[in-house]
């Protein structure tokens, strides 16, 4: 789980048109995610990654690890944030004003922003393991549940950057284990 944060810079009137494509990163293409990603990393004030590690994720469920994601990427920021428009979900442990909206990517820009930097970031990190895991193609379908993805993980069972709590896993390791 990949969480971003960015800080854009406050009153510049240009901000809209130096960042005309900048939206929600489902909407964009590989390529246009990688070109605006380069975009808002030169105009950002601040930029923060977090990352909840699989073990986390198996440990304490995916919507408590992405809070620790978010969490973890709000502290990257420097300088720090005042306030935070979140996407969704709240952060009740980080004392600061805040705002979560559902599809806060589709609202605002620096959300937006972030979740472009966070989904670049999650890329390029599935394209490293695919050099660590290499049966499974994870550079090309990014561990997201395609056919081949599927396949993959009929032929090799799971590696150990699969989360064994999420249903298909857990189904393909109990199958194979007999239970």
């Amino acid at each position: 789980m990949v969480a971003a944060a960015v800080i854009l810079p406050p009153g510049r009137a240009d901000l809209p048109e130096q960042l005309h494509g900048v939206r929600d990163s489902k909407l964009l293409t590989a390529r246009q995610r990688t070109d605006w990603a380069m975009s808002i990393h030169a105009i950002a004030v601040a930029i923060g990654v977090g990352v909840a590690e699989v073990d986390e994720i198996d440990r304490l469920g995916i919507v408590p690890a992405t809070r620790e994601a978010m969490r973890r990427a709000t502290a990257a920021l420097h300088p720090a944030a005042e306030a935070l428009i979140l996407d969704a979900l709240a952060l009740p442990e980080v004392k600061l004003p805040q705002v979560s909206l559902v599809r806060a990517d589709r609202l605002c820009l620096s959300v937006a922003a972030a979740s472009i930097i966070a989904k670049v970031t999650r890329d390029r990190l599935m394209t490293e393991l695919d050099r660590d895991y290499p049966g499974y193609a994870f550079a090309r379908h990014k561990g997201y549940g395609t056919p081949q993805h599927r396949a993959a993980l009929d032929r090799c069972g799971p590696s150990p950057i699969h989360r064994h709590t999420f249903a298909p896993i857990r189904t393909l390791i109990s199958t194979s284990s007999g239970i």
